[in-house]
């Protein structure tokens, strides 16, 4: 069977934010051959090429011209397993939260703050996806990755990513990579995370002496559950903005000026501070407009109030940024990625 391209696709079912805009040409592709089969034919044709994973983390804009690729490969396996730890590899269109339950179900420990986090493998090195004191980087082992410039297949390690908070060379450079599988090196023994405090006090109440990575797993999901709403219900890509880093300097002083905010001193002397609780204070919190608002559980997400468009998300999340810079001097950075013309 060829490579099937479907014209004029709606790209409603493959966002979270249900934004239905049309791709002109939509691809799935679910092997390396395929992919290297529709690149080239977007070569040939001289489409733009935008590739897709389970679109959890954009706003569509518009309608998509060129090739919109939706990676769907799928497979997964120990590479190898000794001492206290193991070497795990999955291909791109896997689903994240089913990796982190496959990993627990063969005595493997590390990624459950990471449970539920929506959208694919291949996806989650590019935003760097982090929750509950854990990065996708702590866990990262290389990735496989066709480099669109030379057409040629590359192992990247983790210095090669260039990983940051949200952020990793596949921003810096976008439409280079095509990332094929990732690897990541898991403990063999529970090694607990419980530096967030919501976590940590789940945790304290279930009394427990003994490490579990599936209860913290199952504590992790009912967090989420609680704070952000399912998309199949209301249509968000999860918290929109990133959590500002700022100096030392600047942290003390807006501390002088707001003493209960939260704020998260880094490793590299700077600090970090919760975007959701600026947004707040602001009172942007449960506010709504006729398509879209902010959610009344977490101020941190936007939603999709039926039939939105992406210029009404885009319209909303300036008009708080322009509000929190205004009250607190600080620029708000989003996290989803705009496509679309």
């Amino acid at each position: 069977m060829g490579l099937e391209c479907i014209r004029g696709a709606s790209l409603a079912p493959l966002n979270t934010f249900g934004i239905d805009e049309c791709a002109e040409q939509l691809c799935l592709v679910h092997s390396d051959a395929e992919l290297r089969e529709a690149l080239a034919l977007a070569d040939q044709r001289g489409w733009p090429v935008q590739l897709l994973g389970g679109g959890s983390n954009l706003v569509l804009a518009g309608p998509v011209s060129g090739l919109t690729v939706v990676m769907r490969s799928r497979g997964r396996r120990v590479v190898r397993r000794n001492g206290d730890s193991a070497l795990i590899e999955a291909e791109a269109g896997e689903n994240w939260h089913r990796l982190v339950g496959w990993s627990l179900d063969l005595g493997l420990h590390g990624l459950e703050n990471l449970s539920l986090i929506p959208g694919t493998v291949g996806a989650a090195p590019v935003q760097n996806i982090g929750a509950y004191g854990v990065e996708l980087c702590d866990l990262f082992d290389s990735l496989q990755a066709l480099d669109r410039r030379t057409g040629a297949l590359c192992w990247l390690n983790r210095e090669d990513c260039r990983f940051a908070y949200r952020d990793s060379l596949f921003k810096q450079q976008p439409g280079r990579y095509v990332i094929l599988r990732v690897r990541l090196r898991l403990h063999t023994r529970p090694v607990p995370r419980l530096d967030y405090a919501p976590l940590a006090a789940a945790w304290q109440a279930l009394g427990l002496k003994q490490p579990d990575s599936r209860v913290i797993s199952r504590l992790v999901c009912d967090i989420r559950r609680s704070k952000l709403p399912d998309p199949a219900r209301l249509g968000n890509a999860g918290s929109f903005f990133k959590n500002p880093l700022v100096s030392a300097e600047q942290a003390a002083a807006m501390l002088a000026r707001w003493p209960g905010m939260p704020h998260y001193p880094q490793v590299d002397g700077s600090v970090k501070l919760a975007a959701g609780w600026l947004i707040e204070q602001a009172g942007w919190k449960g506010h709504s407009r006729e398509r879209v608002g902010v959610h009344r559980e977490q101020a941190l997400v936007l939603v999709n109030l039926g039939g939105a468009r992406g210029g009404d998300i885009m319209t909303l999340a300036r008009d708080i940024q322009e509000d929190i810079e205004r009250r607190f001097g600080l620029q708000l950075e989003m996290e989803p990625q705009l496509l679309g013309n």
